[in-house]
């Protein structure tokens, strides 16, 4: 293990994260809302733990191995997500405890959006955008995570993508070196970032409200700066544009990459992942619009239109917006959204879930299982579009979803140890590991009432479903430690 190396790398982590803490200071200096002197704390004590643990290593060069990559990768959120927390402990309002705090605050890094805080309207402006920027630069983190670093360690869904992507994506880098693919990623998710303010402030939305809902909005992660969400506008066009801006977030930034390059919509139509991405959605709005009007929900169609589409690709996205209280639909309905949150984003995107293409890959090999039964003799080979899909990549993907199970089952069997009820139980381990946020029951509008033991293994949940299991589990295998 490369200590020294990791201690360098988090150090500097700490330091660049620190800087992060200029924008919400700056605006609580303006706006004088009380909330200047947490930001200068919390950019005091980030800076001087980063120095501290820079300087002396600054020097050291040493390359890196794979059991120190699956390290780093871990202590990216967990660190972050403990600094993160500082202003949220120190700040008058909203006062909270540390857990409350650290859940908060990972929940803004790895987009999860599940929140702890009542009043949000009431919040100081700095808060609210300090809210949204975790969210923002968690995304970022997340793209770079799944693009760039995942695949050099083995594992995620890239890897799935790179077995079926040809030409100049089979390396599972956009450009031949690591930085120069990050500084890639950087600029399409910038870039749809300012697409996505500039639409909102143009479609009624006041500068600010657009800086933050355009944040939380690309990197999937489903904060608002208001109790009612995206509903607290009343506006199609806000609606539409965030409906958008999800579907788009939640595909396979190298497409991005690859439509701009090649000027073309052809990397989208071929890619097997994406068309399966956009059938759930289209199939699931179809259901839920045809459901809402059968049943009466709203007094026209164009309202169940309106609101059946927008919660399909928000929580299909697992973005977690909201534009009315979808939880008080015919139990069918919040239910099969959850359900849809298990598919999530595409493999590369800021979307979570299982990722479309392991639910794919599982469908293909169920179907060949069936195949086989009928023909015992016969071989079928599982493909994605004109490519053969090895058996090494349809056991790791039978591998994942079984120890996501095993995962899932037990969070959920503690959290009703705690008291709490099977359906706020399930729907909270599924918001959380899927990168969901808003559940059902107890915790349809938010996460304060239940206990600490709960949201420390709700925040489990969440590094779970962002570094995609395997990595943290592997740092708690004993074998780990000993090789």
């Amino acid at each position: 293990m490369r200590l020294l190396i990791i201690q360098k790398i988090l150090g500097l982590l700490l330091a660049l994260f620190s800087l992060t803490l200029a924008p919400p200071a700056l605006i609580s200096f303006f706006t004088n809302d009380g909330a200047l002197q947490a930001f200068t704390i919390a950019f005091g004590i980030t800076l001087t733990l980063g120095l501290l643990l820079w300087l002396p290593v600054r020097n050291k060069k040493q390359e890196l191995r794979l059991r120190d990559g699956f390290l780093i990768v871990v202590l990216f959120w967990t660190v972050l997500g403990l600094s993160g927390a500082i202003p949220f402990t120190l700040a008058e309002h909203p006062h909270m405890s540390f857990t409350d705090a650290f859940f908060e605050s990972l929940s803004g890094l790895t987009t999860t959006g599940a929140t702890v805080i009542v009043g949000i309207d009431n919040l100081p402006m700095s808060i609210l955008y300090y809210r949204q920027q975790l969210q923002w630069l968690g995304g970022m983190g997340i793209i770079v995570l799944a693009v760039a670093i995942l695949p050099m360690l083995g594992i995620g869904g890239m890897q799935l993508y790179r077995a079926e992507t040809p030409g100049p994506m089979k390396d599972n880098k956009l450009t031949p070196r690591i930085t120069e693919t990050a500084k890639t990623l950087w600029f399409i998710y910038l870039g749809l970032t300012i697409a996505c303010c500039i639409a909102y402030w143009f479609n009624g939305m006041s500068l600010f409200d657009a800086i933050c809902h355009s944040f939380s909005t690309v990197a999937i992660g489903g904060f608002s700066t208001h109790d009612t969400s995206i509903g607290y506008f009343n506006n199609l066009n806000i609606e539409i544009i965030a409906m958008f801006f999800m579907i788009i977030s939640g595909i396979n930034f190298s497409l991005h990459f690859l439509a701009w390059r090649w000027r073309s919509l052809k990397p989208y139509v071929l890619d097997s992942e994406f068309l399966t991405y956009i059938s759930l959605l289209l199939t699931t709005s179809i259901i839920i619009v045809l459901y809402l009007i059968a049943h009466d929900i709203y007094e026209n169609a164009d309202a169940a239109l309106r609101q059946g589409i927008f919660h399909v690709v928000s929580i299909g996205t697992t973005t977690g917006f909201a534009t009315t209280n979808f939880q008080a639909w015919p139990s069918f309905l919040p239910v099969l959204l959850l359900f849809l949150s298990f598919a999530g984003g595409c493999a590369g995107s800021t979307g979570g879930g299982i990722k479309v293409i392991r639910i794919l890959l599982l469908f293909k090999q169920g179907m060949r299982e069936i195949k086989r039964l009928i023909h015992p003799n016969a071989i079928f080979p599982i493909k994605l579009g004109n490519k053969g899909i090895s058996d090494q990549v349809i056991d790791s993907v039978w591998g994942f979803f079984a120890t996501y199970i095993a995962m899932f089952t037990i969070m959920l069997l503690i959290l009703m140890a705690t008291g709490m009820d099977q359906v706020t139980a399930f729907s909270s381990v599924a918001a959380c590991i899927n990168n969901l946020g808003p559940g059902l029951g107890d915790v349809s509008a938010h996460y304060g009432n239940i206990t600490d033991t709960a949201k420390w293994v709700l925040s489990f949940a969440m590094l779970l479903g962002r570094l995609e299991i395997f990595t943290l589990l592997v740092l708690l295998s004993p074998a780990f430690w000993r090789s």
